[in-house]
């Protein structure tokens, strides 16, 4: 009797299998994409800025859903502070912060983000996507005044891009690659060539 029960317990559990293979296939397959698209930055932020431009013209068309649009603009306003913040912020632990190069003779450090550009991309990419889904529940849809909110939100930004910036020339650092000498093969196979012609 227990060994037939036992054996209808797993003949029950079996449906569910085909489910669960099916989902990992597909968690796979779109971890091998994702992986594969880590090094085209340019093409991925362009995907990203197309599906922006869908969600904004939807939302204008139908000319509601802004508390979803409001909710997404600051979840990505703090992405971007994430973005544009070091690793160690020398403000809360100056022992561990990296000193930056104040002289020519000094080392190189490159600035790491707290946030990297592809999880910063990846977050960015499913919010957005997430917030376009929004957009067919009717339930979402709340009543606001528009004006208030989108006042509000740029009221925030520059409060908060003004004390990031403040804290980028308090500790002398740029979070961009702009400026910054990068290793180029050509330039590099010429010139040793030029000196052995000499």
């Amino acid at each position: 009797m227990e060994g037939s029960g036992g054996g209808g317990g797993s003949g029950g559990g079996s449906p569910s299998a085909p489910v669960k293979q099916y989902l990992q296939e597909f968690s796979k397959l779109f971890q091998y994409y994702l992986d594969k698209s880590t090094p085209h930055a340019l093409y991925r932020w362009i995907g990203t800025f197309v599906i922006a431009s869908i969600y904004v013209l939807r939302v204008v068309y139908l000319q509601g859903f802004y508390i979803v649009s409001y909710g997404l603009g600051i979840y990505l306003l703090n992405l971007l502070i994430g973005f544009l913040s070091p690793l160690v912020d020398p403000e809360l632990d100056p022992s561990n912060a990296p000193m930056l190069p104040t002289k020519g003779s000094d080392e190189f450090k490159p600035f790491i983000r707290r946030l990297p550009e592809f999880k910063f991309w990846y977050s960015f990419t499913k919010a957005l996507c997430i917030a376009f889904v929004m957009t067919f529940f009717s339930m979402f849809d709340v009543p606001v005044f528009w004006p208030i909110l989108l006042c509000y939100w740029v009221v925030l930004f520059v409060l908060i891009m003004r004390r990031q910036v403040a804290h980028m020339m308090k500790y002398k650092y740029i979070p961009f690659n702009l400026g910054k000498q990068k290793y180029s093969g050509k330039k590099s196979s010429a010139s040793s060539s030029g000196s052995r012609a000499d």
